[in-house]
């Protein structure tokens, strides 16, 4: 055999010798015992608890939020429902051994220097429990993801400690409605002399909440793909203006325009589920931020549903809402509202 093929041979041996070696020296005993890891991490890592201080040590410094969760389904023992604070916002203490390892939201005890986690992400969150699937109990509430937000976020709608009050982002304040009246002529063509319109085009807005007038008028300003006509008017109106405006037509009565179709309104009335969370059970909002529906004239809601649904108007979870919706579902459910009691 040629020398330079022995002397190949002889380094092959010499590095498969080191690399047998090395391994019997380096590998640790329990590689591989479960698979291509080491088999004792497992019990290592679970050993590594969190330390959890339980809700009430969240008390002491968060008394108003403490108050709010422990009122609400979140808490609620009888039913065995028990979100505690550490569930959502992550253990108040460090690890048994290592505080940064395995991505510890706290690290150091709270609050010595860091803040628990809000989270970011409420759909992945609040779907762990909620997203309707088999086996699960009926008295947790469930839902269809797609068709009930989307991926819009359930911290927009819901409050955190309470999610059966729900929340908004409104900025408006509370108007002066002498100031309001004083400066409503402009409103009568199209909304009514006393904020009920003869116009099936445009909506009453007698009664409606004032919180969602105000930020109703302010968004003419801002969305340039709604009314012109309103547009304008808005864009002259300052923001004391807009809460006044809202303060006025929210004093006065409403009126229903009772004109839908009967049979029509006994269909919507099966589809109207859907919209009792934010519009209210029969048709009329207990949310400031959002509207009622309730003696809306149907071609107003009609046309309001099919604007959503085509993304004329934009509200996150309106668009959704619509977008799963027919024509023909639309126009049941505008015959149902508009034939509901205002009041």
């Amino acid at each position: 055999m040629p020398n330079h093929i022995v002397r190949l041979l002889l380094v092959m041996a010499i590095c498969a010798a080191v690399a047998y070696v090395g391994k019997q020296l380096l590998t640790v005993d329990s590689f591989y015992r479960f698979g291509h890891y080491r088999g004792n991490s497992v019990a290592e890592i679970a050993s590594d608890k969190p330390k959890y201080a339980t809700s009430k040590s969240c008390e002491t410094c968060h008394k108003e939020i403490y108050a709010e969760w422990s009122k609400s389904v979140h808490y609620n023992p009888e039913q065995g429902k028990v979100v505690k604070c550490e569930v959502c916002h992550g253990a108040s203490g460090s690890r048994d051994k290592n505080p940064n390892a395995y991505n510890s939201s706290t690290g150091k005890d709270h609050p010595k220097n860091l803040k628990l986690e809000n989270p970011s992400d409420t759909v992945k969150l609040c779907t762990a429990c909620h997203e309707q699937m088999p086996g699960r109990p009926r008295e947790q509430k469930q839902i269809v993801v797609v068709t009930h937000t989307g991926n819009q976020q359930c911290k927009d709608c819901h409050d955190f400690h309470s999610p059966r009050k729900f929340v908004g982002t409104s900025t408006s304040k509370p108007g002066n409605a002498a100031a309001g009246k004083a400066i409503s002529e402009d409103c009568v063509e199209c909304h009514g002399k006393l904020g009920v319109s003869e116009d099936i085009e445009f909506p009453s807005i007698a009664g409606q909440p004032q919180t969602y007038l105000a930020d109703a008028i302010k968004a003419y300003t801002k969305d340039l793909r709604r009314g012109n006509r309103m547009r304008k008017r808005a864009q002259d109106l300052s923001v004391t203006d807009s809460e006044n405006l809202a303060a006025y037509y929210a004093s006065l009565t409403c009126k229903s325009a009772k004109d839908g179709e009967p049979n029509a309104a006994i269909r919507g009335r099966a589809l109207a589920g859907k919209c009792a969370g934010c519009h209210g059970e029969k048709g009329i909002s207990d949310k400031l931020m959002w509207p009622s529906l309730a003696g809306l004239s149907k071609s107003y809601l009609e046309e309001a549903l099919k604007s959503y649904k085509a993304e004329r108007r934009k509200n996150g979870m309106m668009n959704i809402v619509a977008r799963n919706l027919s024509d023909a579902d639309g126009a049941d459910l505008a015959a149902y509202y508009a034939n509901l009691a205002c009041r």
